[in-house]
């Protein structure tokens, strides 16, 4: 019996997963695992949000494939060790796996292949399943990537996707490979208590419903703060429950202006994945460096702290982080907003903000926070690096009437309209009955620092 072993990395579903419909043509059956990897805890990756929204995934994606004839074998320890004992015990020829971006994914597909390699077995590595243009597809001449997102839209806009392909029927399994018990996320503590139901199943529903009722109005509300207009949807795509490819063909299909703008962030995802393949060590390292002699957690404890716990005084930048904090998740724009405010108001290194964001984030991958990281503070691949976004040009422009900042800052909620942006404004009285810390920084002090040491 020809059997292979189909390793699901970030691409946790049945539909328009290559890898597995790849091994089901070939074989007679198939090994669905996932390794718990070892590295990823020991790396301090493995943080609670993601745990449990990846439980909720591991079940979805088990209970499918018991609907089918087969299950989900879960394993824990270093990925290689396990994969290739799976493979003994099953005695697969094959295993297939997704092409990934990260320096550690990279490392880690060279030593599954040697040692694969080493027992007579074969890896087979997929691309255009964790994204929908594969890294190093559309590249200049004599470069191995692009640098500037618009040229690159523009072909990637003209790229020929491949077809979406359906869950199979019928998963035929190995029953002689044995696992651990499918991960709960109820045995997950710290978790965030707005974190949403992970899984294939989950994210399709919230696609379907949202390419129904909400992706006509994308382009003109997505920025939008209090109208949290957006799709949602990147916890799902991080964790590859939904396709990146099909989600593309699909709003294409849709059409409009709102589907148009929604592609194109999804192509923005593509362009962040290809420049951290091309260049690793950017996931750490400055894409580009403008010598920044930024300040550390340890020169600024307590200008990070309050930032961290979104005591600033700036009522949106504190909106932004508590919403992190509470569901694992905060609006693009606040994204922008916070990462400006830590590294050029506050001129504090983008990795302490880089590595909260980890903390706390569903979404949280090296390719996607890391590069936007660096495009906030200048140092990746933006054309205006030393932009500065004012949080209260910004907050009064996305949440005119101010309210996204009473939604996730209650001590300010007796103020109406734009008020709440600017409390410091209020009499002495009236500020000291609103229990809000004062403001960490001047706007225009810290302005000018950041474009001094800029050289501006």
């Amino acid at each position: 019996m020809a059997v292979s072993v189909v390793l699901f990395t970030r691409d946790l579903r049945l539909r328009d997963n290559p890898p597995l419909r790849e091994a089901l043509a070939d074989g007679d059956a198939v090994v669905p695992l996932f390794v718990r990897d070892d590295a990823i805890s020991a790396a301090g990756y493995a943080v609670p949000n993601r745990r449990a929204f990846l439980a909720d995934c591991l079940a979805d994606l088990d209970r499918q494939l018991r609907e089918r004839g087969s299950r989900l074998v879960v394993r824990t320890g270093d990925v290689v060790e396990q994969v290739c004992r799976v493979a003994h015990e099953a005695g697969a020829a094959e295993v297939h796996i997704s092409a990934d971006v990260s320096a550690y994914a990279g490392r880690r597909e060279e030593r599954l292949a040697a040692a694969l390699e080493s027992a007579g077995r074969r890896l087979r590595v997929h691309d255009r399943v964790i994204t929908a243009v594969a890294p190093g597809e559309i590249t200049p001449a004599g470069k191995d990537h692009m640098a500037v997102f618009t040229p690159y839209f523009r072909r990637w806009e003209k790229d020929h996707q491949r077809d979406v392909l359906g869950a199979p029927r019928r998963v035929p399994g190995v029953e002689d490979v044995r696992g651990e018990e499918i991960p709960s996320r109820e045995k997950v503590r710290g978790v965030s208590p707005g974190v949403p139901e992970g899984g294939e199943t989950a994210g399709r529903k919230r696609f379907t419903d949202w390419r129904r009722s909400g992706m006509d109005s994308y382009e003109e509300q997505h920025d939008d703060l209090a109208g949290d207009a957006t799709s949602r949807l990147s916890p799902y795509l991080h964790f590859g429950t939904l396709s990146p490819v099909e989600i593309v063909a699909r709003s294409r299909e849709k059409g409009g202006p709102g589907a148009d703008a929604f592609v194109r962030q999804l192509a923005w995802r593509d362009f962040h994945h290809q420049v951290l393949c091309a260049r690793p060590r950017s996931g750490h390292a400055e894409y580009r460096t403008h010598h920044d002699r930024w300040r550390t957690e340890e020169e600024a404890p307590e200008e990070v702290a309050a930032w961290k716990q979104g005591a600033t005084g700036f009522p949106v930048i504190d909106a932004a982080l508590r919403q992190l904090r509470h569901e694992g998740w905060m609006h693009n724009r606040g994204r922008l907003l916070v990462g400006s405010f830590l590294t050029k108001t506050l001129y504090i290194d983008w990795r302490v903000g880089a590595r909260h964001f980890l903390d706390l984030l569903v979404d949280g991958d090296m390719a996607n926070n890391q590069m936007n990281w660096q495009w906030v503070a200048g140092t990746g691949t933006d054309t205006r690096p030393n932009r500065v976004l004012n949080p209260i040009t910004q907050a009064k422009k996305y949440d005119p009437q101010g309210d996204y900042v009473r939604r996730w800052v209650p001590e300010l909620a007796q103020l109406s309209g734009r008020t709440v942006h600017e409390p410091w404004k209020l009499d002495d009285q009236q500020r000291a009955a609103l229990d809000y810390p004062e403001r960490i920084a001047d706007l225009t002090a810290a302005s000018g620092r950041f474009l001094r040491a800029r050289g501006k």
